[in-house]
């Protein structure tokens, strides 16, 4: 979760890194390029030097604008849709001679309740485009914003024969930490002067964002949007449920990133560590099996509430980080480190607690079907398991962490206790029935 009212990362902070600098080409030079924003302004931030690039060579645009970006209610809410689709046509108006923009209308801040609107929008918009090689540009679907998420999610859906999806970031600049951040499928277009000085005027017609006491277009974060460039990231197709990423693509993973997925540095992670450790029901525990340990931030913490903890990770390399963070945070623990590809590889023993965090949506459905019961045998006879997952697609992986809590649910040995969910991720705690039932 972010804030937009706080400082965020710096674009000085980003050019330093420069995560971007082995980004392939973007493409432009298409039959149709259909850009989809979740809100009037999004796609003048992150696309707008698209939009002129494809018009100056000749690529027929069209523009579609989910909602109004309304926050407001009653009266005011109107007057400002009116005010921000205004904005959004005399931004056009800037990069292209009269590229047609359609306004879906749904309102700021349910896409999520109206996916269904979102994707027959889109399709609407699709149908008449008479085309065989399309690019569709939307926001990014790991931006962190709900809506920016539904509508990228959504655009994702029409990846296939003559179409390519791309996802641009926008609220990524303002939370993102540049050294964590995966760059897989990343794509650059360059900006000539020209492009940007019609990019800067696109910008500025959006006058409700970047005026007012506290503008959601601050100085800071406009800075990213002036960049000489801009950054897209491709959408896969489909991906295999039998093949989802391996031990060598997490091996290559940690080799390339100095704190993967920004463990020590997001405050989604520091938060979510947190509020896992507080549902844990017992105050101490004999013996835990965490699966999926990675650098050990979770592992030191589990340390001081269990006799024992075996920690389990399939990557030599986070193994070797979790060591050296447990034995500076918790040095007089008893920590057990297991290389272990799970569930296929198990580990022995009993335990009475075990931790599987954002980690089962990596496992194929077969997997995913036999773990329960491997951890369901592990588990003493008052054990508890507590899941915790990302609820958000994953690149290559077929399962969300909703799919996986559904699955762990289903298991008759084990009776959920707690359940906590929001916007990103879902946590359960199931502890093992006391029935008498055979699993």
């Amino acid at each position: 979760m972010f804030d937009h009212r706080e400082p965020g990362t710096s674009e000085q902070t980003w050019t330093e890194a420069a995560p971007w600098q082995d980004a392939a080409a973007m493409p432009f030079v298409v039959d149709r390029l259909l850009v989809i924003a979740a809100h009037p302004d999004d796609e003048t931030l992150a696309a707008s030097g698209l939009i002129a690039a494809a018009h100056s060579a000749g690529v027929a645009t069209s523009v579609l604008i989910l909602t109004d970006g309304q926050s407001a209610s009653g009266g005011e809410a109107r007057s400002l849709a009116v005010q921000r689709r205004i904005e959004s046509i005399e931004a056009l108006a800037e990069l292209t001679d009269g590229a047609p923009v359609q306004f879906a209308g749904l309102v700021d801040g349910t896409l999520r309740e109206n996916r269904s609107l979102v994707r027959r929008a889109i399709t609407d918009a699709l149908s008449e485009v008479d085309a065989t090689d399309i690019v569709i540009v939307a926001p990014w679907w790991g931006d962190g914003h709900r809506d920016h998420r539904i509508a990228g999610e959504v655009a994702r859906e029409f990846v296939g024969p003559g179409v390519r999806v791309f996802g641009y970031p926008l609220w990524l600049w303002h939370w993102g930490d540049p050294r964590a951040i995966d760059t897989e499928g990343w794509h650059m277009l360059p900006l000539d002067e020209r492009a940007r000085d019609a990019k800067r005027r696109a910008i500025d017609r959006h006058r409700s964002q970047i005026t007012g006491d506290k503008p959601i277009i601050h100085s800071r974060m406009r800075a990213h949007f002036e960049r000489p460039f801009e950054i897209f990231i491709a959408a896969e197709p489909g991906a295999d449920p039998d093949e989802p990423p391996g031990p060598d693509w997490f091996t290559d993973f940690y080799a390339r990133h100095d704190d993967p997925w920004g463990f020590e540095t997001r405050w989604y992670e520091h938060r979510k560590r947190d509020v896992l450790l507080a549902t844990l029901p017992d105050r101490r525990y004999r013996r835990a099996l965490e699966l999926g340990c990675a650098t050990g931030l979770t592992t030191a913490r589990l340390a001081a509430r269990c006799d024992e903890v075996a920690a389990v990770d399939v990557v030599e390399d986070a193994l070797k980080r979790a060591r050296a963070h447990v034995a500076e945070h918790a040095p007089e623990s008893d920590v057990e480190f297991l290389r272990l590809q799970t569930p296929a590889q198990w580990p022995d023993g009993e335990y009475d607690l075990i931790v599987l965090s954002e980690l089962a949506y990596y496992w194929t459905r077969d997997e995913l079907a036999a773990a329960p019961r491997k951890m369901d045998a592990a588990l003493s006879e008052d054990g508890v398991v507590v899941a915790c997952h990302w609820r958000h697609p994953i690149r290559g992986c077929a399962m969300t962490g909703d799919d996986v809590h559904r699955a762990l649910a289903r298991h008759p040995g084990w009776v959920r206790r707690i359940r906590h969910i929001e916007d990103d991720f879902v946590l359960d705690v199931f502890r093992k029935r006391s029935d008498g039932i055979e699993t």
